[in-house]
């Protein structure tokens, strides 16, 4: 076989690089139909080429590219000196092609400081997910997919749902602080809660009697233990692109106070959303969770989301 040739990508290169990206799409909706299936694959690469600060390559066999990687920084106050590969970040004819994409890719991040790597990749093509692995990246978070179901269960005896008030908000604002503070423990060890009580309360207060935000509380014994979010997808800052697909529900937040685990809860307050999706007419429902959060990565699952996307992550010391 012909040997690679790694150049740094261009203008030139959006057509072919377009191509790639939709047969790897292709591939990735025959595994999951219910991802979105009319996408601008050129608009797409255009705008991640666009984008203040990103680098990339592509790779050539006989004059023709047949793979590309595209690397671009976000918020240095939140992720640190990072590069993401964005889900339309990149695609290649053959797994082992994106090996020696990011080997070339890598040394221009490095170079410039960025060695926060993230990288979107789908999480239904094995082979793929394999190349990224043994290129030292691992499984950071996940994102899930359902179809809406047509029926749901109620709530265990013992467990009131139901939509909170606004005087509802102190409670609220407790469980809102539950999530970020369970992933500070092992084996996630994420940073604290990037919003602040006050934040939490505010933002409460602005959805608590918005029709197109989905907010259930579940009570055990008069108190509240649960806290559960559902919002149209377009309110998602991470479900974009090739991972929004057309007119879905986004599970957007889920706690349960660590005293109530075990209790139907969390159970209660997803049927709770997953109905609420059915009944404003979503035929689709996405989530996401850490993979390093056990309870979240089985609970969900569990649940009947299918993982569409992996975030891997790989840190240079």
């Amino acid at each position: 076989m012909p040997e690679l040739e790694i150049q740094p990508f261009s203008e030139e290169h959006l057509g072919a690089s377009a191509k790639l990206l939709a047969q790897r799409h292709e591939r990735h909706v025959e595994a999951e139909p219910l991802l979105a299936k009319e996408i601008d694959f050129r608009a797409e690469i255009e705008a991640l080429f666009a984008s203040d600060g990103t680098a990339g390559v592509v790779a050539m066999r006989e004059e023709q590219p047949v793979g590309y990687m595209l690397g671009t920084p976000k918020d240095e106050s939140v992720w640190g000196p990072n590069v993401w590969v964005d889900y339309a970040g990149h695609a290649a004819e053959e797994p082992e092609v994106v090996r020696d994409l990011y080997a070339a890719a890598a040394a221009i991040w490095h170079e410039k400081g960025r060695d926060r790597q993230y990288a979107l990749v789908p999480a239904t093509d094995p082979a793929l997910v394999d190349a990224w692995f043994r290129l030292s990246f691992g499984a950071q978070h996940a994102a899930g997919i359902q179809e809406t179901p047509d029926r749901t269960d109620g709530a265990p005896s013992g467990i009131v749902v139901r939509r909170p008030v606004a005087d509802d908000a102190d409670a609220v604002v407790e469980l809102d602080l539950a999530l970020p503070r369970h992933q500070q423990l092992s084996p996630v060890f994420a940073p604290g809660a990037p919003w602040t009580v006050e934040e939490a309360r505010e933002e409460f207060l602005e959805d608590v009697d918005n029709p197109e935000v989905g907010l259930f509380v579940a009570e055990v014994d008069g108190r509240l233990v649960s806290l559960l979010a559902m919002v149209p997808i377009e309110k998602s800052s991470g479900h974009t692109g090739l991972a929004r697909p057309e007119h879905a529900a986004f599970l957007g937040f889920a706690a349960t106070l660590p005293e109530a685990r075990g209790t139907g809860a969390g159970l209660a307050l997803t049927n709770a959303g997953l109905a609420w999706a059915r009944e404003h007419g979503y035929p689709v429902v996405v989530v996401d969770w850490r993979e390093t959060n056990l309870l979240a990565s089985r609970f969900w699952p569990r649940r009947g989301f299918r993982r569409t996307f992996l975030r891997l992550y790989r840190s240079i010391p």
